[in-house]
């Protein structure tokens, strides 16, 4: 059987910062959120299972969705059930609202927390394509201070963040003032409770019937979420007519370079992600 490791429940997020300024590379403690990620590592079956870890579940500081100014506040502890429940992301952010509906099923959307899915930085991480493609800020902390990293400088390889090691993430900002409409698709094996094998948010700024400033998110077709620039100089000015979508697309399949795994190849997401676009210029054209 395996040993879990021993947790650490600070009361406060000074008592956090605290002891991830003790944590050592020879005793290293990993943060935790809602645990529904951390819980497949103590088995010791992916990867070994960490040797300590800081329980921030109690921490009401990283709670709440609040609006301030031309952003939603969203705290990192806050569910995906409590994303999903929110008149204030319902109204402004029905795109994170509908990607937070189809990550796992009721129990892991109680427990499993925004934050936790931006430090989890797993490539087919469902909310992590819609906070590229609505701009969002991760505000990170310790106890050297806040800093703001753009979500677009904040995965930056394969499981990898800019988060330092005495760093946790306080809370997401997300513009919501400036006229961005967004699309959100996910393909997966099932319709529910499967991971990712193309996950994508496009959004833009309406301009006299055309594209402006757009943004093309994916998940599941690198090593990292990432955003396809190539893909939206192709759409930047554009109408959503079919050349425009017949464009985007093929650039969409030769910009992006994905990998073969166990649940897809390559050849299926280059396809399937530029099918996926044209299906979203499609629909905002209306024909």
């Amino acid at each position: 059987m395996p040993v879990e490791p021993p947790i650490v429940s600070p009361e406060s997020l000074a008592d956090a910062y605290a002891a991830l300024a003790e944590s050592t590379p020879d005793a290293l403690i990993t943060p935790i959120a809602g645990g529904t990620d951390i819980m497949v590592r103590i088995t010791g079956e992916i990867g070994e299972p960490p040797a300590r870890m800081l329980d921030l579940w109690r921490l009401d500081e990283l709670r709440g969705i609040s609006a301030a100014g031309d952003a939603v506040v969203i705290g990192a502890l806050t569910t995906y059930t409590e994303i999903r429940s929110s008149a204030l992301c319902r109204e402004h952010l029905p795109t994170l609202v509908e990607a937070s509906a189809t990550i796992g099923a009721a129990q892991i959307q109680n427990r499993g927390t925004l934050g936790g899915n931006i430090a989890n930085a797993s490539p087919a991480g469902d909310s992590l394509p819609v906070l590229l493609g609505l701009d969002a800020a991760i505000v990170v902390g310790g106890k050297r201070g806040e800093r703001t990293i753009p979500a677009s400088e904040f995965w930056v390889a394969y499981r990898q963040t800019a988060l330092a090691p005495d760093e946790l993430i306080l809370r997401i900002h997300i513009p919501v003032s400036d006229g961005r409409e967004a699309r959100f698709r996910k393909v997966g094996t099932r319709r529910a409770q499967a991971i990712s094998k193309v996950v994508m948010c496009v959004s833009w700024r309406e301009r006299a019937g055309t594209w402006g400033d757009p943004r093309v998110a994916l998940g599941s077709v690198a090593d990292r979420p990432i955003r396809a620039p190539a893909t939206e100089a192709a759409l930047d000015g554009k109408p959503p007519t079919p050349e425009t979508a017949d464009a985007a697309a093929e650039a969409l399949a030769a910009e992006i370079v994905p990998i073969d795994d166990v649940r897809s190849t390559a050849d299926y997401r280059r396809a399937v992600a530029a099918r996926v676009l044209h299906r979203i210029v499609r629909d905002v054209g209306g024909w």
